[in-house]
């Protein structure tokens, strides 16, 4: 299967690309992303035939249907590192809340954060492909606060890569921040920016677009690629969770096969809920999915009124940092899923020139045929949080929080939910130690042990540990200087 280019193409890059290749260069013509040129069929043949399916055989399946160019051995070395989960038999937990509430828990790899879920994988196929052209690359990875951990994670001492992480230096939890800062591996290079995500973000794509930079790294032997979400070969390991879970709530006798539910996904760059997204177009039976947004509530108003407008908006710092996002890169390839290459364009064009498009009626209908969306303010996250450890026993952290607003206000009772839980309690402890104690502005590690002894429960030791290791990268800089921070450490 072929990828082909959201914004059209333009006389530099060719029409379609494999996959390697969209996972090499994630950019496509006019500052566009790659999507796929069809979407298989994972209707309820392909659900029946993994009733019984392991994770990784479930995944591997999927993967073949994409018809991708890697070998088989490589994609079996990506898929085995689900192993290392806390449970190999059962890397994704869905575990029932309440009747007709499930929560998929997504963060049971080894940075306690959804992103293992694709950044596991996706490391050891794009650095596999790399030691097979022979061909050196620098990933560049712009992180609210887990996309960081799980891409330096995956990628450190592997050959042929290096990887440069950036982060809002002020944006991040001290866990988050632990886990980059003390990572310690030659091919890895950590950078702190005086600015926020979305700073990051834009100044990632800049640089993949870049063609001065470009050449800066060609002088050196060595090509450029991303680990954020714009990259498809994150994406396409984010289906496979989506269709897991609906098998887990037919073999739990929650639902019969065929029968349709809701997906309750925390929305920043739009990668995740965009998994579910493409799930449902190939056939996984979805009534609608549902967009949980935090103060930063720009999907929220999209998807209610069809206007994306970011004007007069300025980045609210929120207890749901990882959603701390104004411009979601990933609503790109829903648009061009309903509307076209060319209208996508045309809504791209506009929002990056003028901080704003607007759909027609009839995109707007399309659009809401499929999402409904809310947003949560943080006092309502942080009350959630408390009721559901006081009436349920249950830990989450903050994102997960946002989800139960719009379970309460855009979903059917009587349908059922997968609430998308897209990381453990240890990473947001201060937020979680207010809601349940009361306490308010202490450090993360008094944090971790006060809700420890409050809820009776073990720190992990990856977590603990941290406080104790050596910070490797001090570095904080100008936003306007991380061009020449990267070039320095090549």
């Amino acid at each position: 299967m072929n990828f082909i280019q959201t914004r059209g193409c333009d006389e530099n890059k060719p029409q379609s690309v494999t996959f390697s290749q969209a996972i090499l260069s994630p950019i496509a013509s006019f500052g566009g992303l790659y999507v796929p040129e069809s979407l298989p069929d994972f209707s309820e043949d392909f659900l029946d035939s993994h009733i019984n399916s392991s994770y990784k055989k479930l995944a591997s399946d999927v993967l073949s249907r994409f018809e991708i160019d890697i070998d088989k051995t490589v994609i079996d070395e990506a898929l085995a590192l689900y192993d290392k989960f806390d449970d190999a038999k059962n890397p994704v937990p869905v575990v029932k809340l309440k009747e007709n509430l499930f929560i998929s828990e997504l963060y049971h790899g080894p940075t306690r954060a959804f992103k293992d879920m694709a950044l596991q994988p996706f490391g050891k196929i794009l650095s596999s492909i790399a030691q097979a052209r022979d061909e050196n690359y620098l990933i560049l990875a712009a992180t609210s606060g887990d996309t960081g951990p799980a891409a330096l994670e995956t990628f450190k001492n592997q050959k042929n890569v290096k990887v440069v992480c950036i982060y809002p230096a002020d944006g991040t939890s001290d866990v988050q921040r632990l886990q980059m800062v003390t990572e310690e591996a030659p091919n890895l290079k950590v950078i702190g920016i005086k600015g926020n995500f979305d700073d990051a973000q834009s100044a990632l794509k800049t640089l993949l677009a870049s063609p001065n930079f470009n050449e800066a790294l060609k002088d050196k032997h060595i090509s450029l690629s991303a680990a954020n979400s714009v990259n498809f070969g994150r994406i396409i390991f984010q289906i496979v969770y989506h269709i897991h879970n609906y098998l887990e709530l037919v073999r739990q006798n929650a639902i019969t096969m065929g029968e349709k539910i809701y997906l309750n996904v925390p929305s920043g760059n739009f990668g995740n809920v965009l998994g579910g997204f493409y799930a449902k177009e190939m056939g996984l039976p979805v009534e609608k999915l549902v967009i949980s947004s935090n103060e930063n509530n720009i999907l929220t108003r999209l998807v209610q009124t069809g206007i994306y407008d970011i004007r007069d908006s300025k980045l609210i710092q929120t207890t749901s940092p990882a959603m701390d996002i104004l411009k979601s890169s990933n609503v790109e390839r829903v648009l061009y899923s309903l509307y076209g290459a060319t209208r996508t364009r045309e809504l791209m064009e506009s929002l990056d020139k003028e901080n704003i498009y607007t759909l027609t009626a009839d995109e707007l209908k399309k659009l809401q045929e499929i999402f409904v969306a809310d947003y949560c303010s943080d006092s309502e996250g942080k009350e959630y949080i408390k009721t559901v450890f006081k009436e349920y026993g249950y830990l989450m952290d903050p994102h997960t929080a946002t989800c139960f607003k719009t379970y309460e206000t855009k979903s059917n009772p009587d349908i059922k939910t997968v609430i998308y839980s897209t990381a453990e309690w240890t990473k947001f402890s201060p937020v979680i130690a207010n809601a349940l104690t009361g306490e308010n502005g202490a450090k993360d590690i008094v944090a971790l042990e006060a809700i420890s002894k409050e809820a009776n429960v073990k720190i992990p030791a990856m977590i603990d540990g941290l406080f104790s290791k050596k910070i490797v990268h001090d570095t904080v800089i100008e936003k306007t200087d991380i061009e020449k921070e990267i070039l320095h450490f090549l």
